[in-house]
């Protein structure tokens, strides 16, 4: 596997990087040392992915457990559709927590990775607002906590450009000092395709490197520097211009791939521009042949997806052009993403807020 490849290529999610193996090595769905299930849980798709220290090698994510939870009602703005995500997340979430031996009671310390100045960098911040903080009351009315809720603190400790300080550092100072039993770290993420920007979310027990989707890597927060469970959940706001440019070409590929199927054609004569297929989704299945993508397209239908996208860096980054893009509805997108991901961790670390989930997206 060439490394340097993978490098250029940024993502957060374990479930892409897979995907870039398979299609760099040419092989199989199958990888050693990486198990992949997929299913649906009420209707959303989720895909569990298990990476054991071989599969840590080939894919370069770190060993452990990636949960990957897609949905589009952030997108859509649909208030029932962001509840019933948030209740699929509650679950995955309280599974993960079990199988990382973390009890009912434990203490939780959330983290809220990121800045809260930068919309697309807000997601943590903005969601440890909403998150249902117990600990002071344990500490100093315990006599008003009811069965069903567990010692919960939060905050967010900001970004080493505004605070001149490393994030895991001030972390590791709130941990000595509170002593939790684990932590849950909520950052925004990069991913390298358009499709699952604000509609995919990852939950894993492997911790996380603030900044390492746009090539800024920090102190890790993990379990071998804290020395208790570091559970994260992200979601990848924005792409870069080389993945915006690639995954383009690939809808222009599909859009006339279509079009060869849908219209009896004696020749494959190039299609009108202004022939459109209106609102219908394009699929991996509307992609044409490798031929008639050269046919087409000529030495740009020939390359294979990482050659594609080398070619596109190669071009954009000497211009200074390869820029972090995210959408413009990022505002909303932001604060409905932190009001859903804190209403499923609430419901993960309490039990009785469970039955509060149906009220909480009320507008």
């Amino acid at each position: 596997m060439n490394e340097d490849k993978y490098f250029q290529i940024r993502t957060d999610l374990a479930v892409e990087a897979r995907e870039m193996y398979v299609e760099e090595e040419k092989q199989t769905e199958d990888i050693e040392g990486v198990l992949l299930k997929e299913q649906k849980i009420k209707g959303f798709q989720v895909t569990d992915v298990r990476v054991d220290k071989t599969g840590e090698k080939k894919i370069d994510k770190k060993a452990g457990r990636y949960i990957t939870l897609e949905t589009d009602a952030i997108k859509n703005g649909d208030s029932n559709q962001q509840q019933a995500t948030a209740e699929v997340l509650s679950v995955l979430l309280a599974d993960l927590l079990k199988e990382n031996n973390i009890n009912e009671s434990a203490q939780c310390l959330v983290v809220g990775l990121g800045n809260d100045y930068v919309t697309p960098d807000a997601l943590g911040p903005q969601t440890v607002k909403k998150i249902l903080v117990t600990k002071h009351l344990f500490t100093y009315h315990p006599e008003m906590v009811a069965e069903g809720y567990r010692p919960v603190s939060a905050f967010s400790p900001g970004v080493m450009g505004v605070t001149g300080m490393e994030t895991s550092d001030i972390i590791q100072g709130i941990v000595k000092e509170l002593n939790p039993d684990f932590i849950i770290a909520i950052d925004a993420l990069a991913s390298r395709s358009i499709d699952r920007v604000n509609s995919t979310i990852q939950v894993s027990d492997t911790g996380i490197h603030p900044g390492s989707g746009v090539n800024n890597k920090r102190k890790a927060l993990s379990y071998e520097n804290f020395g208790i469970p570091v559970i994260s959940i992200g979601v990848p706001t924005v792409v870069d211009a080389v993945t915006i440019t690639s995954d383009t070409i690939d809808y222009v590929f599909k859009h006339f791939g279509r079009e060869f199927k849908e219209k009896d054609r004696p020749s494959k004569r190039l299609a009108p521009a202004s022939l459109t297929f209106g609102k219908k989704t394009l699929t991996e299945s509307d992609m044409p042949s490798q031929t008639e993508k050269a046919n087409l397209f000529g030495m740009i239908g020939k390359l294979d997806e990482t050659e594609k996208r080398q070619l596109i860096k190669e071009v954009l980054s000497p211009l200074g052009y390869n820029l972090m893009v995210t959408p413009k509805e990022v505002d909303s997108y932001i604060h409905d993403l932190a009001h859903l991901i804190a209403t499923g961790i609430n419901g993960a670390l309490h039990e009785n807020v469970n039955s509060e989930l149906a009220n909480s997206f009320t507008r």
